[in-house]
């Protein structure tokens, strides 16, 4: 999810981007703020890091566990959370569906990216002072190891929306057509305006407002540009400002509940565990010794990608960094060798959709934080299917290469084959080690990640003496910025979720689905097309936290297992993510390959097909995803 979450979305198109300002003032004001926030963001990634790092050599080396370790990592944890989004605001890359967007004209779309701007300052705006009483209730509040007031972490929620709130201020004055603010707040005004109106109106309808928010409002936002987290988040205010009694600050909280899960806190770890892996030349170690075994078979730089991307995904949690860790490695040299642009973005995307199960996926871990199932558990059940979908996809790479000419590529000698394992042998054993590391409890899924930190940095300066200091601080940086855009739409989707829990479309849910006809395969198929869908127009996280803890509590009551039924709907969201033309993970894979998005239309149907194949297989033979739990 994320991928996807993991490509976030293109940046705001140069008619309203800071740097069209003919002036200077906004342009250093606007550079003051980014450093302002970035640098003690890039602190706190280092800071979290050793403090899990520590809590587990403390528990399992020195047996004198730190009680008040985990209690600091969640309060820095909303910190990194909260400037992580102002970081990914500032740099455009919270996630947006722009497949719309940009079929519009020049014009039409410059507009709607200032509406996209002026929504979300306007949700903004809203949220802020909730956020502020919700901060002062917490000031009573004392933790039990630190024996501080809570109130030093969610203080985070108002500075970070303010913060937010001067970034996307910023990006409003840098506009340089003024016709296009004035549109924006325009249409904005019009349609808050219009719902405070009918206000009375909304309160006698029940629970048909929900069609009107979170199906209506949601779907008109996040088509025209604006980001699903504002998107989520504009929704649920106006639903519960709107419709019901209940106060904002109560919703505060549910979006603080959402984000400040310490199971999330292995989001920004795992992520910035990617970016390492690939600064350290471990993932293309791994990529070396896969073409020495099959660069002399037709379509074998084909079945390297696949294999390669199974094994990077053991290692990142971001679906965008394993793209980016492999397809420079491999595509130069397919090109070569005569394979046309399309098909390698067409199959660089498919194993995107094809890995979404392998352990550490963010989207496995998101499950765990808000359904309950055991992370451990996920991450055994997600292993198999992403082989058999594989297995899937290479038929087709088979089929589409049985012609390719190979009378120039020699066949790697033993030796070679030897030499390349040995190189790769130490990054080969991270995922192993991530994984034996979860299930055998010697680390939680969120520790791991700092023990895959270290043991990538130690590989990468004894080892393969590639640690290049000059890119570690943008590498922090890029991991707040994503991890933020991941974390508060995971916040406002929380939100959003307590409201249809709240208004009883939950058990409305459960008796529909219950009593569809034909039990279990009925409910697997509706749940495989209702998830392509959100998965294509929301991303997999957003969804899965919408729609995980309404539909897991009913796959138990029908007779499916959990783990079973989490990997169908996330190869389920896979499949939608990475297809197109809504599918966002589609085009970060474009974005990566550079390649338009228009080359790999045709070739990535045949490869939607295997996965739809696979999907449907691991859907029906549940002993792939649970024979080994």
């Amino acid at each position: 999810m994320a991928t996807a979450a993991a490509s976030g979305s293109p940046p705001i198109p140069s008619e309203v981007a800071p740097q069209t300002r003919s002036g200077g003032a906004l342009r250093k004001i606007d550079r003051a703020l980014g450093i302002i926030i970035a640098v003690p963001t890039a602190v706190l990634v280092i800071v979290e890091v050793f403090v899990l790092l520590g809590g587990v050599a403390s528990r399992y080396v020195f047996h004198h566990p730190i009680i008040w370790s985990d209690e600091l990592a969640s309060t820095l944890f909303l910190w990194l959370a909260m400037l992580g989004s102002a970081i990914a605001l500032h740099r455009s890359e919270h996630m947006r569906m722009t497949a719309l967007v940009g079929m519009l004209s020049p014009p039409m779309r410059a507009t709607l990216d200032v509406v996209a701007i002026v929504a979300g300052l306007s949700f903004l705006l809203l949220i802020l002072p909730s956020a502020y009483d919700f901060a002062a209730d917490e000031l009573p509040v004392t933790t039990p190891a630190m024996e501080i007031s809570d109130a030093w972490r969610a203080t985070a929620l108002p500075v970070g929306f303010a913060v937010m709130t001067a970034v996307g201020v910023v990006r409003l004055l840098a506009v340089g057509n003024w016709r296009h603010v004035m549109g924006a707040l325009i249409v904005t005004a019009v349609m808050v305006g219009g719902l405070c109106l009918q206000q009375p109106t909304l309160e006698n309808l029940g629970n048909l407002n929900l069609l009107i928010f979170f199906v209506g409002i949601v779907a008109c936002l996040v088509f025209a540009g604006v980001p699903i987290a504002f998107a989520f988040g504009l929704a649920t205010f106006g639903y519960q400002a709107l419709t019901t009694q209940t106060p904002i600050v109560v919703v505060v909280g549910r979006i603080e509940e959402g984000i400040s899960n310490l199971i999330l806190l292995s989001v920004p770890l795992f992520v910035f565990l990617g970016l390492l892996i690939e600064m350290t030349g471990m993932a293309r170690a791994m990529i070396n010794f896969l073409a020495s075994l099959l660069a002399h078979v037709r379509g074998g730089l084909s079945y390297v990608l696949i294999g390669a991307m199974y094994l990077v995904s053991g290692i990142s949690g971001s679906k965008a960094a394993d793209m980016a860790a492999i397809a420079p490695a491999l595509f130069p040299e397919m090109k070569a060798r005569g394979s046309k642009p399309g098909e390698l973005v067409a199959l660089l995307s498919a194993t995107g959709a094809q890995t979404e199960t392998i352990p550490p996926s963010l989207v496995l871990i998101t499950i765990g934080s808000v359904t309950g199932v055991s992370i451990a558990a996920l991450f055994t059940g997600g292993l198999l299917p992403g082989i058999v979908v594989g297995a899937i996809l290479c038929v087709v790479v088979w089929r589409r290469n049985r012609s390719e000419d190979l009378s120039h590529v020699s066949r790697a000698s033993m030796r070679e084959i030897g030499r390349t394992f040995v190189i790769a042998l130490p990054a080969i054993a991270l995922p192993f080690i991530i994984r034996g590391a979860v299930i055998e409890g010697v680390a939680t899924a969120t520790e791991v990640s700092t023990i895959g930190i270290a043991y990538a940095a130690l590989a990468g300066l004894l080892i393969y003496r590639r640690f290049d200091w000059q890119r570690i601080y943008p590498m922090l940086v890029e991991t707040a910025a994503l991890s933020g855009a991941i974390l508060l739409i995971i916040g406002a989707a929380t939100g959003m979720a307590w409201s249809l829990t709240q208004s009883g479309f939950s058990r409305d849910l459960a008796r529909a689905m219950a009593g569809l006809p034909g039990g279990v395969p009925t409910f697997l198929l509706v749940s495989i097309a209702a998830f392509v869908v959100l998965g294509s127009v929301l991303e997999g996280i957003p969804a899965v936290v919408l729609f995980g803890p309404l539909l897991f509590p009913i796959a138990r009551q029908v007779g499916v297992h959990e783990v079973h039924y989490a990997m169908v709907i996330i190869l389920a969201m896979g499949v939608g993510l990475f297809a197109p033309p809504f599918g966002v993970g589609y085009y970060a894979a474009c974005a990566i390959s550079k390649v338009h998005p228009d080359e790999g239309l045709k070739p990535i149907a045949g490869y939607i097909v295997a996965l739809l194949i696979g999907l449907l297989l691991v859907a029906f033979v549940p002993w792939i995803s649970i024979g080994f739990l």
